[in-house]
């Protein structure tokens, strides 16, 4: 009997588990990102996320502490989820800043499909490019720090490592000692 085997639903579980850290670490720096622009450029918080919720699930918050909290709801929802595909990109064995290039393709091009598809968004060809650069630098925060920490996450720990070249060694040497 293996103390180990790859085990593919395993495997997922890794990835979604991981991805899902991801995708709360890089919500917690995209919002980071948001507030730092926001006190910057004088912008108010955007409401395309309310927008979207009442076009897709009927949502009418009542109050407009009721909208901020849905908002920030769907938010910190709709980000984590997304780590859940940095995960699925981790298990093709991307790695990296390849893996972020094609997550951050993924995320920003829903966004830019799925927000004007509910009038929560201009079209990107009507938008101002300050809007764009704007728009362009949140999701790559977003991204980035998701890459970063899936990737942290998928190395193991120092020990494993260590560990697992080892082992590769005692291997490699065992093959040679049988040829």
């Amino acid at each position: 009997m293996k103390l180990h085997e790859d085990n593919a639903l395993g495997a997922l579980g890794g990835a979604i588990g991981k991805g899902l850290l991801a995708g709360i670490a890089a919500t917690a720096a995209m919002t980071l990102s948001q507030m730092i622009e926001m006190k910057l450029t004088k912008r108010e918080p955007s409401d395309a996320t309310l927008k979207v919720a009442e076009d897709t699930a009927a949502v009418k918050p009542s109050s407009e502490d009721e909208k901020q909290l849905l908002s920030q709801e769907i938010h910190w929802s709709y980000g984590t989820a997304w780590g859940v595909a940095r995960g699925l990109i981790g298990l093709t064995g991307l790695k990296g800043l390849p893996a972020t290039l094609l997550h951050f393709g993924a995320v920003w091009g829903t966004a830019l499909v799925m927000l004007p598809k509910h009038d929560a968004a201009k079209p990107i060809n009507e938008q101002e490019p300050k809007e764009i650069a704007i728009d362009v630098l949140h999701h790559a925060v977003y991204a980035a720090v998701a890459g970063l920490v899936y990737d942290a996450l998928d190395a193991g720990g120092k020990h494993e490592r260590k560990l697992n070249k080892l082992a590769h060694n005692v291997n490699s040497l065992i093959r040679q000692y049988k040829k």
